[in-house]
């Protein structure tokens, strides 16, 4: 089990000593985390890598499964192999493994702009299982460009399976996704919406039905759907639920 726990942490993202210069990056910083876990229904919290422990974690119970926050800030990684079965908690390895490659490749100046997404299964105090997607983003480098400190967000996953792997940078309309299949990085470029489509989008997500965003931008509702068949083609999903999710984790609205 132990040997399992360090796998989280990979050699090449080991730091053993901070600075004077590192800790000034802190200050304050989690009055502004706390803050922002106030206005999402995302679960968030923080992860130490130079403790090796979560130094936060919200209150949101998406990703307590029954657990206080103050509960699963104290278990820490072992949070994990308490509520992740054993085929997805071996996935979370590969992913670290595959993350921390990809990150030691990027440019030190580049590294705080990517967020790795990827999708697993935790146990609930119920015993169901429930998908979730997961983002990890470096909050924190130290004077090395290794991740101090990172933020991770935690909600309902829009698919189906555990996996999902994909890195991509606010900068950059490049992803990339990782095949489990033949152990590779595969590059794709970023759905990009139309003006209508966006639209249509936004107004679902106020929580408008066809028939009144027909009505509102002027369209017939078989016109309307129309572009939301061709919104789910570009994103490759099934419905408007999942359509949601997916500009929400990618940050097309």
């Amino acid at each position: 089990m132990r040997e399992k726990f360090n796998s989280f942490f990979s050699n090449k993202n080991t730091i053993t000593e901070i600075s004077d210069k590192d800790i000034s990056q802190t200050e304050n910083y989690l009055e502004v985390v706390k803050t922002f876990a106030k206005l999402t229904y995302q679960s968030v919290y923080i992860i130490d890598y130079q403790k090796r422990n979560f130094e936060y974690v919200s209150d949101n119970p998406i990703f307590l499964c029954g657990l206080t926050s103050e509960e699963v800030r104290e278990l820490g990684y072992d949070f994990y192999f308490k509520n992740v079965g054993e085929k997805d908690l071996n996935l979370l390895l590969k992913i670290n493994q595959i993350g921390f490659d990809f990150f030691d490749n990027l440019p030190v100046e580049d590294r705080k702009n990517y967020t790795i997404s990827y999708d697993f299964h935790i146990i609930n105090e119920k015993k169901n299982s429930i998908l979730i997607n997961h983002k990890l983003t470096p909050l924190f480098l130290n004077e090395e460009g290794k991740i101090w400190k990172a933020m991770c967000i935690v909600s309902l996953s829009p698919n189906h399976s555990s996996g999902n792997i994909i890195i991509s940078s606010i900068k950059s309309e490049i992803i990339s996704e990782f095949n489990l299949e033949d152990n590779v990085w595969e590059n794709k470029k970023k759905a990009k919406l139309s003006d209508r489509e966006t639209e249509i989008l936004t107004l679902h997500a106020r929580g408008l039905t066809i028939n009144e965003i027909a009505e509102k931008i002027f369209l017939s509702p078989d016109t309307v759907k129309f572009h939301r068949r061709k919104l789910f083609e570009k994103m490759g999903v099934e419905n408007i639920t999942e359509a949601l999710s997916y500009a929400t984790h990618n940050k097309l609205l």
